[in-house]
């Protein structure tokens, strides 16, 4: 195996489509010795006036996003309370980690809110997402980045870029996600955005911070992880630490496409690969 862990995963309650106890069931029976569950921890008072937020109701995913503290410790304590109880579960045949993929904001508040939910939930790694931007007084997803007209649509990607790096010298995070998340829409992937991508690799190389290949867009109109392969060969200059991530929401997807991501990794060069107990003790001193 390339690894015996998989720690980014969903779930039915949020946005996933199967139970905590089917995923842990088949991650053990490919082989794995840890899941680790990181539904989205999306909070901002502006969320549900977002463009996305009507979409998210037609798809019935809307439960992740929140705009009040209180309804999002409400459920992610419920949620925590579940993977406690089959972990100790003497059935539960593999080992059952606690984490949470929080997306970086900036209103004030914001990290005050975070350290509060750590402090309740105690989990144990956080893996740092940027799905929205802030434009012309909006939140905007990637979608709606790809809407946008190419005058704007720069801008915001700008402001993407910009906000990886933030989040990597934020000191919060035990990884960041799915670095070139626009690549999902089809956009972005140009060549004038390489001086973006090398920053944000440089910002998070001082940062010690390190990254996920995503294997979630292994899929016909792209198909490759994230990060594309131009900013695996710059992690791979920069000897940033990597771990591969299914970002499963179902069964089926657990440990997807690993083989074709770890070719393409060596291919890159990719060297630094995390253990499970560096990312803990990462996570350790993050929070």
């Amino acid at each position: 195996m390339i690894q015996d862990f998989t720690l980014h995963t969903h779930t039915i309650g949020f946005d996933g489509k199967s139970l905590i106890a089917e995923m842990a069931k088949r991650a053990s029976e490919l082989g794995f010795k840890t899941i680790g569950f990181s539904n989205h921890f999306i909070l901002h008072p502006d969320i549900l006036t977002a463009p996305c937020y009507k979409y998210s109701k037609r798809g019935s995913y809307d439960n992740i996003y929140c705009d009040n503290f209180d309804t999002i410790m409400s459920r992610f304590t419920k949620h925590f309370d579940e993977l406690e109880q089959i972990a100790a579960d003497s059935n539960t045949k593999i080992r059952i980690l606690r984490g949470l993929e929080v997306d970086f904001f900036y209103y004030p508040g914001w990290q005050t809110y975070l350290k509060q939910a750590i402090k309740i939930l105690q989990p144990d790694y956080l893996i740092g997402a940027c799905h929205f931007v802030e434009h012309n007084g909006t939140l905007c997803n990637v979608h709606d980045i790809a809407n946008a007209d190419p005058a704007n649509r720069d801008i915001m990607i700008n402001k993407y870029w910009k906000k990886i790096q933030d989040a990597s010298q934020s000191g919060i995070f035990s990884w960041m996600a799915h670095l070139d998340l626009p690549k999902k829409v089809s956009v972005g992937q140009e060549d004038k955005w390489i001086d973006a991508e090398e920053k944000a690799v440089q910002t998070l190389k001082k940062n010690k911070m390190p990254i996920e290949i995503n294997t979630g867009l292994y899929r016909p109109y792209c198909y490759q992880p994230y990060p594309s392969p131009r900013i695996m060969k710059m992690a791979a200059n920069a000897n940033l630490p990597v771990l591969f991530s299914d970002d499963a929401h179902h069964t089926v997807q657990i440990m997807r496409h690993f083989d074709e991501a770890k070719q393409m990794a060596q291919q890159c060069g990719i060297k630094n690969y995390l253990t499970l107990q560096k990312i803990l003790d990462f996570s350790k001193k993050t929070m």
